[in-house]
């Protein structure tokens, strides 16, 4: 992607984060090439470097745009993990955007920390954890595939088991950078 559908993107999910903290529609998606492409992405929200919501879709929902516009409004308002995103806390927010590739089957000892996004699911418990988690945690290769059983509710080695089906993914990651206000506990 270029710099500029990177710039596109992002402003779909800015716009997207306000319209849903103030209960608005969803913005119109511009009429740019990106916006048109298909793909899945996931949107991950933050205040001052913590996660404040982060929610995606791999196969997309429609084109990108649609995709990053619904994932970034999901993102602010649907997290479980969350309350809601308040109108008065978007200006604070910094927006993260994970284009993803397609999912393929991996084994454990081919994965890549800080290059592959993983997706383990065994019966119907699933879960994932993206790229740049393991960069950003310091984990090695058993530490990203324990935690993404961890979060899928598997026990931590459930990886090992054949019956478990590892997935790898990679991502192009861009986002905001974070202006500080003032206000920030440093």
């Amino acid at each position: 992607m270029t710099e500029i559908d990177k710039t596109v993107l992002l402003d779909i999910a800015r716009r997207s984060v306000k319209a849903a903290s103030e209960g608005k529609a969803l913005p119109e998606l511009p009429d740019e090439d990106i916006c048109h492409r298909q793909g899945g992405a996931f949107v991950t929200l933050k205040t001052r470097g913590r996660l404040r919501g982060c929610i995606g879709n791999f196969a997309g929902t429609g084109s990108l745009g649609a995709t990053v516009r619904a994932m970034a409004r999901e993102a602010a308002v649907s997290d479980p993990r969350f309350p809601p995103v308040t109108a008065g806390e978007v200006q604070d927010l910094t927006i993260e955007i994970s284009v993803l590739s397609p999912m393929e089957r991996i084994n454990a000892h081919d994965v890549l920390p800080g290059t592959h996004g993983l997706y383990i699911r065994r019966g119907p418990r699933a879960g994932t954890l993206l790229p740049q988690v393991a960069v950003e945690e310091g984990w090695d290769r058993d530490t990203f595939l324990s935690h993404t059983c961890i979060k899928a509710g598997l026990h931590p080695e459930a990886y090992l088991d054949k019956e478990t089906e590892i997935l790898a993914y990679t991502a192009e990651v861009f986002g905001e950078e974070h202006i500080p206000t003032g206000n920030e506990d440093f």
